[in-house]
């Protein structure tokens, strides 16, 4: 591929998953099949939360805002993906790239933010439940909503200013199926080391610190839930705590080995593969192990089909 000058770059071609041509169709079906999924479970759960009265709880009212926040990080992805898979269409449009980058920020971060939130709920539900009312207000949990999404509008407004300003004079090939912050850099001939401190230090702060609420939520709440003297109300607990530390897990995982390694390890094909989990079965697998598991859902479903 001949060198482009930032100047001259109108757009960016995207690789995709693979080359191969006979994993093609297999993957296009499985990765429509997994948004169908991904759409048809968030959005059943963001209207189950608003048609049922009994679940207008600060649990459900966080639930709702991560099946959304779901629903629009596999959309900023996937059916672009889905396009580039059966069809020869490998382009996307400089600012394309911009937006998609932005967007991709502002619902990862988010979803960081909100797993957090919704494990401190967890552990003043658990830990402290006659002052639950009192702590998760409406007003308590609007402004914790509003901050996650002010938070991660923050970095994607500082992630995509930096990269956007570099030249990039070595190739318009995105080694990715998504415009990237690692693929990117991969591209640029600017020198990146300040913007890669940030990254470092912002993924840095924003991981550790949530996984650090969640790590403290749970230290607290596993010794009380182990205190049920209920076998039933111990087993839906554990079961509850087991669901979400697996989502976050997968989550934390990938994103840690993605974002937390110095560049020079940087193995653009293994990244592809990190990212699979945090930008598709994430959003997937959410509304299973927050929800459908939930005897309290499966009330509301059974209440929403009966009328």
């Amino acid at each position: 591929m001949t060198p482009v000058n930032h100047t001259d770059l109108h757009e960016f071609i995207l690789l995709g998953l693979t080359t191969r041509p006979d994993l093609l169709v297999p993957l296009f079906l499985a990765f429509l099949a997994m948004y169908l999924v991904t759409l048809l479970g968030n959005f059943g759960i963001i209207i189950l939360i608003r048609m049922d009265l009994h679940l207008h709880t600060p649990m459900y009212y966080f639930l709702g805002h991560l099946a959304f926040v779901d629903v629009c990080y596999s959309s900023i992805i996937l059916p672009k993906m889905l396009v580039q898979v059966l069809t020869e269409e490998k382009t996307i449009s400089f600012s394309g790239c911009a937006a998609q980058l932005c967007c991709f920020v502002v619902f990862g971060v988010t979803e960081c933010l909100l797993l957090a939130v919704m494990a401190y709920d967890r552990y003043v539900a658990i830990c402290k439940p006659l002052l639950y009312p009192a702590i998760m207000s409406g007003w308590t949990c609007r402004w914790l909503v509003a901050g996650s999404y002010a938070i991660s509008i923050l970095h994607a407004v500082t992630h995509t200013t930096f990269i956007f300003t570099f030249s990039f004079c070595r190739s318009n090939v995105i080694n990715h199926y998504f415009c990237d912050i690692a693929p990117l850099l991969a591209l640029s001939c600017s020198d990146t080391h300040t913007y890669e401190v940030v990254v470092l230090a912002l993924v840095s702060l924003n991981c550790l610190s949530t996984m650090t609420i969640i790590f403290v939520s749970y230290t607290y709440i596993l010794p009380t839930v182990l205190r049920i003297r209920s076998p039933e109300g111990r087993r839906k607990a554990f079961s509850t705590c087991a669901s979400h530390l697996t989502v976050v897990t997968m989550f934390y995982g990938a994103i840690l080995f993605m974002y937390l390694r110095p560049s020079s390890t940087y193995a653009l094909d293994e990244n592809k593969t990190a990212t699979l989990f945090y930008t598709i079965m994430t959003p997937t697998l959410n509304p299973l192990v927050y929800s459908l598991r939930n005897s309290e859902v499966k009330a509301a479903l059974r209440r929403a089909v009966g009328r």
